[in-house]
């Protein structure tokens, strides 16, 4: 692929910026010079777009540059003029950008105005790009006819995304149609950051901008596109903006025969409050995409004819308009009904947890249950009455999650220390009603029969149990054929027998939701392709019932008939930026009463990759922002192995990043997930857990990602891998049980040289085993002691015991968290160990000698840089000596859910238009 760099510095026809050779000069603009150059090294014409003298002397800007450089370099799709990276050459940096061969778009509209079917094909393709960013959370802040490329394939190409916003100080240009209009500032309030012709109002005000600045810019192209000229012109550039802040487009120029759903598209892109706007560029696709193409054209009427064309109707008009005067003075209606909203914060001293999934309403709409952590404390369900301004917690939940509510609105269920438990507000301790079935062990979401039973999802499938306590039973099981991974989130509809639920599925055709019943729970029908589930709300006070489904961060409700299963008419936008993570969850609940519940935010947990120092100071870091999970280092500290999720997706696997040269390798390629890496002992080795054959199991592959991996594990349970022993002979794992909850295990490879072992060294062996969850097993640097996780204090502490293989060490175990603990990490000499108490990383201190182990001084190193980040996930790991901690950052989604209020929406339905 031909590719284009941004140099910093002018250049002349036969310079020479390392490989690249310039060979003419291609035109210039408001971004700068533009010049042909070629590839000396991989033999291909690139282009050298040169940034303003200027901005070299500012390096504020510079490094504002490079960061707007890494975000934008995020930009893969079919419809963006990709970056691929920053260039670092001896005496020049730059970006490296796809080259885009083919007209403008500005070329096309010269030839005259562009007729209605092309130009909603090139819309379209616009929309995709854009929607694609504004999920991303870039605004491309300069889109124009400019800034499109057509190839000769009929694709096209948004370019220069979001570069706008890294310029200032731009001399005007000849031209109003490429002349960025800009001030100081950056993009605080104050700053123009755009084109004239083609800025929003907002813009052109110097307010700051959003993506319905962009949907603006779009409509003008479009309008440009059917009608030949701009939507908002001018003698001079303040001509230009006064008309976008006080003129609407001409109407008339629309040519006769242009649909009539393309001008009303206009009217909502053009429209000069952006509260009055389209909210989302997603709108304007499904505007297009759902048009009807039987529609009638607009047909204009000459001054000569209208008035005696509509007198006819206009006395029609005003004797209806007569008659309904008198009787709505004889009726007086009742007062219109509304929605309202109002927001629920966390409570004092409290931050919400688990925020995608441990919320809910009851049915009757009088209670709000959530998650919340205080401090350090271990996440507990708090109860808020919507008539109330105080929240409670509700002791006994320690640790709850997925919590759902019975039909009477008079106890919850949840799932905790993996056991199926039953709260009832009445009061007493939680009841147990079962353990997750082992082959389960993902519950994922569960709905409550009004005839006293309950309904799960999981994993392997749905699975059923009494709601007073009893054995569960299989409902539904997955099929690996179809790359089903999970079924979840079931709801039970009105006539008792029929319930939703979602199909998690590496083949985005089968993944959706889909309806089943009571009495033939495998012949499901599927109702409505998604990434995330969907819920039913019952008809209430005059509307019908719907479905909600949530797509690209927006919220829609659909009319759903339960007679036919299936869903009718348009879907509608009734919520923004609702998050959703890479397992299907996502954030928003109804009740039976007609109330609506949601978060806002980021739609994916984005992490740094952070290095500090023992005394908390923040180091360099180590890999640019992304999806990142668990993570551990190589033996020798100078690789990472490392989960990365693929953004607004389930898919996770595992990727290698060498940290010397800032490299990252795709290691595994499997559907839906893989996770929990650990190293052998030299490094050569990889082993994960992954659900690509059913439930969770352990496989490895060579650490270069040479040959297939291997399955090393099997059975109905699902295992996650914690440590592989320093001597190479073991893997430490956990795994559920029935009557053991949560076990640790040990998998023998035999005796073989380190890394080459193989399974059959011996049957697995029971290491921890009791009645309480253990996991998170880390061998000590000599293979003698186990540090991990137990709940048998009801909450998480760390302990250590010894390991198997000296009968005179057996027995013991010595606690070394005071609090919470988890995640504990050994020191390469076996003398310190670190756990994670909240959001806190402690030391304590180790002497282990023959038969026993001393605790010395525990101590706080320094607080995560997001609080709670290392309790979700393991989000730190130490180097060998100590000394220097890799840790997760969170930025966007996962820092500001914590912090961000619940949003209450009542009788959201009469907001439907």
């Amino acid at each position: 692929m031909a590719v284009d760099l941004f140099i910093l510095m002018p250049l002349s026809v036969g310079d020479k910026i390392g490989h690249y050779e310039v060979l003419s000069l291609l035109g210039q603009g408001g971004m700068g010079e533009v010049y042909r150059a070629r590839d000396t090294m991989l033999k291909r014409d690139v282009a050298l777009k040169v940034l303003p003298t200027a901005f070299l002397r500012d390096s504020e800007r510079m490094a504002r540059f490079e960061r707007e450089a890494q975000v934008l370099a995020s930009l893969d799709h079919p419809n963006i003029g990709h970056i691929h990276g920053i260039v670092d050459l001896e005496d020049s940096r730059g970006l490296v950008l796809a080259l885009i061969e083919g007209p403008t778009l500005a070329d096309r509209i010269e030839a005259g105005p562009i007729p209605p079917d092309e130009a909603v094909a090139i819309a379209k393709q616009i929309i995709e790009a854009l929607e694609y960013a504004h999920d991303r959370g870039v605004v491309h802040r300069d889109l124009k006819p400019a800034n499109v490329k057509i190839t000769s394939e009929g694709s096209v190409k948004v370019l220069d995304f979001g570069l706008a916003k890294v310029l200032e100080d731009e001399p005007p240009s000849s031209s109003l149609a490429n002349s960025p209009t800009l001030t100081m500032g950056h993009t605080r309030a104050g700053m123009i950051l755009g084109t004239a012709a083609y800025m929003s109002p907002e813009q052109a005000l110097g307010r700051p901008v959003d993506r319905r600045s962009d949907i603006f810019s779009f409509g003008a192209v479009l309008y440009e596109m059917l009608t030949g000229k701009p939507a908002f012109s001018g003698a001079t550039t303040p001509d230009v903006l006064e008309a976008v802040l006080k003129n609407d487009p001409d109407w008339s120029a629309l040519r006769t025969g242009t649909p009539a759903y393309l001008r009303r598209l206009l009217e909502r892109t053009l429209a000069k409050d952006r509260k009055q706007r389209l909210q989302a560029i997603g709108e304007a696709r499904i505007a297009l995409e759902s048009r009807s193409a039987e529609e009638p054209p607009a047909v204009p009427i000459t001054s000569e004819s209208w008035l005696w064309r509509v007198w006819p109707t206009l006395a029609a008009v005003l004797a209806l308009a007569l008659i309904a005067t008198t009787v709505y003075f004889i009726t007086r209606p009742a007062p219109v009904s509304f929605a309202s909203r109002f927001t629920v914060d966390a409570p004092p001293g409290a931050a919400f947890a688990n925020t995608y999934a441990s919320s809910a309403l009851s049915p009757d709409g009088h209670y709000l249950v959530f998650g919340a952590a205080q401090g350090s404390n271990v996440p507990t369900l708090w109860l808020r009455p919507l008539d109330s301004l105080t929240a409670r917690p509700l002791p006994g939940t320690e640790g709850a999650n997925l919590p759902f509510w019975s039909p009477d609105s008079k106890s919850i269920a949840f799932i905790a220390d993996g056991k199926l438990k039953r709260l009832d507000l009445a009061g007493g301790a939680p009841l147990v009603l079962c353990d997750v079935p082992p082959q389960n062990t993902a519950a994922v979401g569960g709905t409550w029969h009004r005839d006293g039973f309950i309904l799960m999802g999981g994993n392997a499938g749905l699975w059923r149990v009494p709601a007073n306590g009893g054995t569960p039973t299989p409902v539904t099981k997955t099929d690996t054929a179809l790359q089903e991974t999970g079924h979840g989130y079931p709801e039970f509809l009105p006539d008792g027998k029929h319930f939703l639920y979602f199909v998690q599925s590496g083949d985005s055709n089968l993944q959706g939701t889909y309806a089943a019943s009571l009495d033939r729970p495998l012949i499901p029908a599927l109702i409505a392709r998604s990434s995330v589930k969907s819920i039913y709300t019952p008809p209430v006070a005059g509307h019908g019932g719907y479905l909600l489904s949530l797509r690209d961060g927006t919220l829609f409700a659909q009319s759903f008939d339960t007679a036919n299963l299936r869903v009718s008419g348009d879907p509608t936008p009734i919520a923004e930026d609702v998050p959703a993570n890479g397992i299907q969850r996502a954030a928003y609940w109804t009740s039976d009463a007609g109330i609506l519940m949601h978060r806002s935010g980021q739609t994916a947990d984005k992490y740094k990759l952070q290095w500090m120092s023992r005394d908390g100071k923040r180091l360099e870091q180590a890999a640019a922002e992304d999806y990142f999970g668990a993570f551990r280092l190589s033996p020798d500290g100078r690789k990472l192995a490392l989960e990365k999720v693929q953004a607004n997706s389930s898919d996770v696997n595992i990727w290698i990043l060498d940290l010397t040269r800032s490299v990252a390798t795709r290691l595994t390629f499997a559907n839906p997930y893989n996770r929990s890496p650990v190293w052998s002992p030299d490094g050569g080795r990889i082993a994960y857990t992954s659900a690509r054959t059913g439930p969770d199991q352990i496989f490895w592959k060579d650490a270069a990602g040479a040959g297939q991996e291997e399955q090393l594990t099997n059975g109905p349970a699902s295992k996650t891998i914690s440590d592989w022993s320093h001597d190479g002979k073991y893997l430490i794992y956990s795994e559920p049980a029935p009557k053991t909850s949560i076990d640790i295990w040990a998998l023998p490879l035999g005796t073989g040289p380190l890394a080459t072992g193989r399974p059959g060294g011996g049957k697995p062996l029971a290491i921890v085993q009791t009645s309480v969850i253990e996991d998170s097993g880390q061998l000590s640097p000599d293979g003698k002691w186990l540090a991990y996780r137990s709940y048998e204090s009801n909450r998480p502490e760390v302990y250590i015991r010894a390991f198997p293989g000296d009968p005179s060490r057996a027995g013991g175990k010595w606690q070394v968290s005071t609090g919470t603990g988890a995640l504990p990490r050994w020191r390469g000499d076996g003398k310190e160990l670190f756990y994670a108490d909240g959001g806190k990383l402690m030391s304590a201190t180790v002497d282990a000698n023959g038969s026993g182990v001393q605790i010395g001084a525990r101590r706080e190193l320094f607080s995560f840089p997001t609080a709670l980040a290392a309790i979700a996930r393991p989000g730190y790991d130490v180097t060998a000596d100590g000394q220097r901690f890799l840790v997760l950052d969170a930025v966007g989604g996962a820092q500001a859910a914590a912090t961000a209020p619940l949003t209450v929406v009542v009788n959201w339905q009469a907001a439907l238009k």
